[in-house]
């Protein structure tokens, strides 16, 4: 393309991208603390909470947590217990940790602002947009020496099916198929994150080169196509994806203390990642991934799966977004039709009842509400590699956040305990 037209296209999407959140007539107030009475909320059930994480920490199920719960918009608990390093730093409120797949959400959300403007269809083959992803082949047999044979694809990757975690793509190192952790391995492609000097979409370039588990549509796997919708993001809006999530989400919803890369005043609020001791805790070693990330290394690499770090605070104003309809502090990211097609399920029964999996969420049905302990009908949530957990009750109007930053442990239950105590803690 010559490069007048190509400046042309690049200036139109940058004016798109400008109008990707917009004014409202609804005004929802900024998150704000709240005595737990005045929305519903018993004190004395919520210090439920508190006692459940000491014990877990004197048991040496986790080192330390920070624990968020909100109802209506307010504030009505934040603790944190234990430390946040193996030097014994003691873990603040505002502590900042790496959320990892948390990420997976706000790059959704990223990618329906964009087609709210209307420049793509969900159905669209990706590779309208990234054409390295045309002909796409399915994996028919891995060999010894590393080489395989594919078939083609019944049909081409959509935006819906990469959104669905439905595309067939995997996830190298946690993949569940040892023949995709090689596969991808060799390959080069990153996984999670890293310190090295790369782009997303190098990776994504590599990665769209490599067969996929199944046909398109066909299953259920969880994959990297959240980091190829990233690079998509940056293709549709003509900013590095960085930018975009600061300029459009971040910003407008008061999230300063998210970011890829923490600025240098932060470092010092970063949580480090440990894992169990013979004596107790220590920090996490190097392995496929570097546990300095987000502070050192080349600052390259955007992973719209799993880059971001942030505070329990700012991950509630972001699910308060949603709870509010797409809408935060007079500040519309989504509209609430958008938000309700969001919510929707979206990989048909796929998934074992009691959960579903909508465009940015996984969502408990009916069947899962009436098992206990996870919130009501609709209720929405995810989680991180580094042991973060979050759900949001829109029937409810609750939010909880549980952050911890672990590897390696195999005895901890506060994720199922936190969710089941928030949910007591109702008293209206």
């Amino acid at each position: 393309m010559h490069p007048r037209p190509l400046l042309l296209l690049l200036s139109c999407l940058m004016a798109f991208s400008l109008l990707a959140q917009t004014p409202s007539v609804q005004q929802s107030p900024p998150l704000t603390t709240a005595d737990p009475a005045s929305v519903g909320m018993s004190e004395e059930r919520l210090a439920r909470i508190g006692t459940m994480l000491e014990e877990a920490i004197a048991e040496g199920q986790v080192p330390g947590a920070v624990a968020l719960v909100a109802r209506n918009g307010k504030i009505v608990y934040h603790q944190a217990f234990g430390t946040a390093a193996a030097d014994g730093r003691e873990l603040e409120r505002d502590a900042i940790f790496r959320i990892a797949s948390q990420t997976k959400a706000i790059t959704s959300t990223a990618v329906m602002m964009l087609w709210e403007q209307g420049l793509f269809q969900l159905d669209d083959p990706i590779s309208k947009y990234i054409p390295a992803f045309a002909d796409a082949q399915v994996l028919d047999t891995l060999y010894e020496d590393g080489t395989y044979d594919t078939r083609p694809a019944d049909k081409p990757i959509t935006i819906r099916h990469l959104l669905t975690h439905t595309s067939g793509l995997g996830y190298g190192v946690i993949d569940g198929d040892p023949r995709f952790k090689r596969i991808y391995a060799d390959a080069g492609v990153t996984d999670l994150f890293t310190t090295e000097d790369i782009s997303i979409e190098e990776s994504v370039l590599k990665l769209a080169a490599l067969p996929l588990h199944h046909d398109p549509g066909a299953a259920y796997t969880y994959s990297e196509g959240l980091d190829v919708l990233g690079y998509f993001i940056e293709v549709m809006s003509g900013e590095p994806l960085d930018e975009y999530f600061r300029n459009h989400i971040f910003e407008p919803l008061g999230m300063d203390d998210t970011w890829f890369y923490l600025p240098q005043g932060k470092h010092d609020r970063l949580v480090a990642i440990q894992r169990p001791a013979d004596d107790g805790w220590e920090n996490y070693p190097t392995t496929f991934y570097d546990p300095n990330y987000p502070v050192t290394g080349a600052q390259r690499f955007f992973s719209g799966g799993a880059g971001l770090s942030s505070t329990a605070e700012d991950y509630a104003a972001f699910l308060q977004m949603y709870l509010n309809g797409g809408e935060l502090n007079g500040t519309r990211l989504l509209s609430r039709t958008t938000v309700e097609s969001i919510m929707a399920n979206q990989v048909g029964d796929l998934l074992n009842p009691g959960s579903y999996y909508g465009l940015a969420f996984g969502v408990v049905d009916e069947t899962g509400q009436g098992r206990g302990g996870r919130g009501s009908e609709g209720t929405f949530d995810w989680g991180g590699y580094f042991n973060t957990q979050y759900f949001a009750d829109p029937q409810e109007q609750i939010i909880g956040i549980l952050m911890k930053q672990t590897q390696g442990t195999s005895k901890d239950q506060t994720g199922w305990k936190f969710r089941l105590l928030v949910g007591a803690a109702v008293d209206d």
